[in-house]
C-alpha cells in the first residue's frame, strides 16, 4: 500500500510549486464548475480544512448554489460564500480554481476570474482545455478525481488528514469513479479510500447519504425518463431525455439528476449513451457516456464541449428534438469516422 500511496515526482513538484503561495493572511477564494459535483465539493471543503491548518483563510465562491446533498460537509469552520461569489473572488489575492481547466465551465465567474490580478490555481484532473487558466497548476489525468490531487497535497504538506478532510475527499472520490465502479478506479484510488477509512470515514453512512437518499421526485423523473429511452442496436447508441421544466415539476434541482446518464449506458450492446436536458431558453445540456472503446471527450470536442474520456458533456444551442437528432446523427457518423463501426 506504501507503494500506490508514493507520489508521482511531478505532481510532488507542482504541489511544493504552489506552497510557496500558501503564506498565512493571504485572502483566498476557490471555485468549481457550474453545478458542482461530489469531487468539486468535496475538494473545496477538504482543501478549504486542509489550508486552514496552514493559517490561510479560504472562502468557497462557487457560480451556482452548493448541492443540497453536499450539506453535510459544510460546518461552521468552513466559509462558503458563493451567495456573493463575485465578491469573494474580486477581494481575493489568491484563487483556487478546482476540477476544471477551463473558464467558460465557471460559468459567469469566469470573467472575474480572468480580469482578477490575483495570483490563480488551477487544480484538476481532467483533459486540459485549449486556453490555460494559469501556469501554476497541479493537474493529472490520471487522477481519479480532484480529490485525489487533494490528498496529495496533505501528504507533501504533512497537513493532519483529519475525519472531516477524510469525509470530504471520500466523497470526491466515491462520486467521480461512480461508486468506485467506472474505468478510473485505480489500485491508488482504492489504497487511497484505505487511508481515509482509517482516518475515520464510516462507508455505510456515507453510501446512505449519497446513494440511498434522494428525493421521491426523482424516481418519479427517472420513470418518465426511461419512456424516452431510444436504441441503435447497429451503432450501438442508447439516449435519454429530459424536458424542459420537468425537474422543478418533481421539486428537483439539478444534482437530482447526476447519474440518470448511466442509464442508458447499461444497455446490452451500448458503446455511446448520450443523456439530453432541456433547459429552456433554446438550450440543451448533453451527457455522453462510453461504455468502452468511444473517446467520447473528443466527441464533446467537437460541440464546444469537453471532460473525460469515458464521460464528458457538452451545452448545445438549439431544441431538444433538434439537438437530439443533430447529436445522434453526428455520434453515428463520429462512430463510423473512428473506425468502431463499419462504414
Amino acid at each position: 500500500m506504501a507503494d500506490l500511496l508514493a507520489i508521482p515526482a511531478e505532481r510532488r513538484a507542482a504541489i511544493e510549486r504552489l506552497a510557496t503561495e500558501l503564506r498565512a493572511g493571504r485572502s483566498v477564494a476557490m471555485s468549481t464548475h457550474i453545478n458542482s459535483d461530489g469531487d468539486g465539493c468535496g475538494s473545496e471543503v477538504a482543501l478549504a480544512r486542509l489550508l486552514s491548518q496552514l493559517g490561510v483563510d479560504a472562502r468557497i465562491a462557487n457560480p451556482t448554489p452548493w448541492p443540497a446533498m453536499f450539506d453535510f460537509l459544510l460546518s461552521g469552520d468552513v466559509r462558503n460564500d458563493s451567495d456573493d461569489a463575485e465578491k469573494s473572488i474580486r477581494g481575493a489575492d489568491l484563487i483556487f480554481v478546482l476540477d476544471i481547466s477551463d473558464l467558460r465551465r465557471l460559468g459567469p465567474l469566469g470573467p472575474v476570474v480572468r480580469e482578477s490580478k490575483a495570483t490563480k490555481v488551477v487544480i484538476d484532473h481532467h483533459i486540459p482545455s485549449d486556453v490555460a487558466i494559469t501556469e501554476l497548476a497541479l493537474c493529472d489525468t490520471t487522477a481519479c478525481a480532484t480529490g485525489e490531487l487533494i490528498y496529495d497535497i496533505a501528504a507533501v504538506l504533512d497537513l493532519k488528514l483529519t475525519a472531516p478532510v477524510a469525509e470530504a475527499l471520500y466523497v470526491a472520490l466515491l462520486t467521480d469513479t461512480g461508486g468506485f465502479r467506472f474505468s478510473n478506479t485505480s489500485a491508488r484510488c482504492h489504497a487511497i479510500a484505505g487511508a481515509l477509512l482509517a482516518a475515520g470515514v464510516d462507508p455505510e453512512a456515507m453510501y446512505r447519504r449519497i446513494y440511498a437518499s434522494v428525493p421521491l421526485g426523482r424516481l418519479h423523473l427517472l420513470r418518465d425518463a426511461l419512456a424516452t429511452l431510444e436504441v441503435d442496436p447497429e451503432y450501438g447508441i442508447a439516449w435519454i431525455s429530459v424536458e424542459a421544466g420537468a425537474p422543478e415539476t418533481h421539486g428537483l434541482k439539478s444534482e437530482d439528476l447526476d447519474g440518470i446518464a448511466e442509464h442508458p449506458r447499461s444497455v446490452a450492446g451500448t458503446r455511446l449513451a448520450i443523456f439530453f436536458r432541456d433547459l429552456g431558453h433554446g438550450k440543451v445540456k448533453v451527457s455522453f457516456r462510453s461504455a468502452g472503446e468511444v473517446d467520447v471527450n473528443a466527441f464533446a470536442r467537437t460541440f464546444g464541449g469537453g471532460g473525460h474520456a469515458k464521460a464528458s458533456g457538452a451545452m448545445i444551442a438549439g431544441t431538444l428534438e433538434e439537438v437530439r437528432h443533430d447529436v445522434v446523427a453526428a455520434a453515428r457518423e463520429f462512430l463510423k469516422a473512428q473506425g468502431i463501426v463499419g462504414s
